[in-house]
């Protein structure tokens, strides 16, 4: 869930007072990107690009903000710009791409690559896979989601319930009459 921070704003430029407020969403933040993102090289650009534009908006934080939807939202947005960017950039064919040797596994790619639901989610439109993760994922109401995707909740219910047919639809759970929340 997201918490509220009832103190004051915080200094400008005060690296220490930025990671107070960050550590504590930052595994939940890097989960977010990943998965809007798919990939662990871009889901660290996305989050050195959030970070640095919270950091930078840090003075403007006000004490009674919800610091994790502040810090969502600026994700969101880091995640969905790495997609446009991603969409407009030239696509290099696999064969002209130079051997590289296999690096270890990431833990968290290994643990993204498993199973079908993954590759179901990966599936779904970045708009409905943000719905789906924050609310299903992360625990968020639809009110938190919308304000951190920036539509209305009922946006946001509309989108989480098309990814969820979607995804029983993909997962082969498709049943008259399934229940949603």
């Amino acid at each position: 869930m997201v918490e509220r921070s009832d103190a004051p704003a915080m200094p400008a430029h005060d690296p220490d007072a930025f990671w107070s407020l960050v550590q504590p969403h930052d595994r939940a933040l890097r989960a977010l990107a990943y998965r809007l993102v798919g990939d662990r090289e871009l889901m660290d650009d996305v989050l050195q690009e959030a970070y640095l534009r919270a950091f930078r908006a840090l003075p403007s934080l006000r004490g009674a903000e919800a610091v994790g939807s502040w810090l969502y939202r600026i994700v969101y947005n880091a995640s969905m710009d790495q997609l446009r960017k991603r969409q407009r950039a030239p696509q290099v064919p696999l064969e002209d791409v130079p051997d590289r040797p296999d690096p270890a596994p990431d833990p968290g790619e290994v643990a993204a690559g498993r199973g079908d639901l993954a590759a179901a989610l990966e599936s779904l439109p970045p708009l409905m896979r943000a719905a789906v993760l924050l609310v299903d994922a992360e625990g968020l109401t639809y009110e938190e989601a919308g304000a951190i995707i920036g539509v209305p909740k009922g946006t946001v219910a509309s989108r989480l319930s098309r990814a969820r047919e979607v995804l029983r639809r993909a997962l082969g759970t498709d049943t008259e009459g399934a229940n949603e929340r």
